[in-house]
């Protein structure tokens, strides 16, 4: 399996990376440190998790050259709006101590802002101070009603998803539009390790069910950002690149869908 997926403007993202929610400042720097020794490229954070600092640490520490990592930071609602989408941008990158990011996300469909967050974030992307721009939290009425005024159509929609929320109608709908998708709260925020299924198939193979999940992802074409701050449980979840799923296995998963959402609706939320 490559490692990496190609975005619409030939970016190289890569498919397996470290989230950062709910991760405090010294613990971020830790986890994001163990994760690029572990030989993870891609960091997600944003600008609510209140961790950019952290995670900037993290990176320094590990030393690695810039152009080898890939960098996610987002949009914040209350910072929605064309100017505060500017400032927003110029103090996470503050935080973070990087000149650019590799990807730049809104991170809710706020109405009646995101066209306007949405015009600031093509320019900060043509400065070239984000490689590339996308969504978080979109359905596929929020991208219709976005790409009524966009020049550039995002490159990336990062929702939930995870074997009990599998999202297929919206996952086809950006697969023909050539958006790539992107999973958090990729485990179910842990709530299905135990399902029988997943437990059997990750016996068969030596793996546990969250790296069968995990495998399931990427075989699934979706880009995934598992969250740990244990050295051993981020080192577990990177290792899932010896081992493929088979078809069978991989619809005994798609079938565990029940269209569980364990986080807000992005047509009913109130943040």
């Amino acid at each position: 399996m490559e490692k990496t997926k190609k975005l619409a403007n030939g970016i190289e993202m890569p498919r397996l990376g470290l989230g950062v929610w709910r991760v405090e400042d010294q613990a971020a720097t830790d986890s994001v440190r163990w994760a690029l020794a572990t030989g993870y490229r891609l960091i997600d954070t944003a600008a609510i998790y209140k961790n950019e600092t952290g995670v900037g640490e993290g990176i320094r520490q590990a030393g690695l050259a810039r152009e080898d990592l890939f960098v996610t930071t987002k949009l914040w609602n209350s910072d929605q709006g064309y100017e505060s989408t500017h400032q927003a941008f110029d103090a996470s990158l503050k935080r973070l101590g990087l000149d650019y990011v590799d990807l730049y996300l809104i991170h809710w469909p706020v109405e009646g802002k995101f066209a306007d967050s949405w015009k600031a974030m093509e320019e900060i992307y043509a400065s070239g101070r984000a490689k590339a721009i996308g969504v978080s939290n979109f359905h596929q009425h929020h991208l219709e009603e976005l790409m009524q005024t966009a020049k550039v159509k995002p490159m990336v929609d990062q929702i939930e998803l995870h074997p009990t929320l599998t999202q297929e109608p919206l996952r086809n709908y950006l697969a023909s539009e050539g958006i790539a998708v992107e999973a958090w709260s990729p485990l179910g925020q842990g709530t299905i390790l135990k399902n029988e299924t997943l437990v059997a198939i990750g016996k068969k193979y030596q793996k546990s069910a969250a790296q069968v999940i995990i495998r399931w992802h990427l075989q699934s074409d979706i880009i995934v950002i598992p969250k740990s701050v244990h050295e051993e449980r981020i080192k577990e979840n990177f290792d899932v690149f010896d081992f493929e799923l088979t078809a069978e296995e991989m619809k005994q998963i798609d079938s565990l869908n029940i269209d569980e959402r364990l986080g807000a609706d992005p047509d009913h939320f109130d943040f």
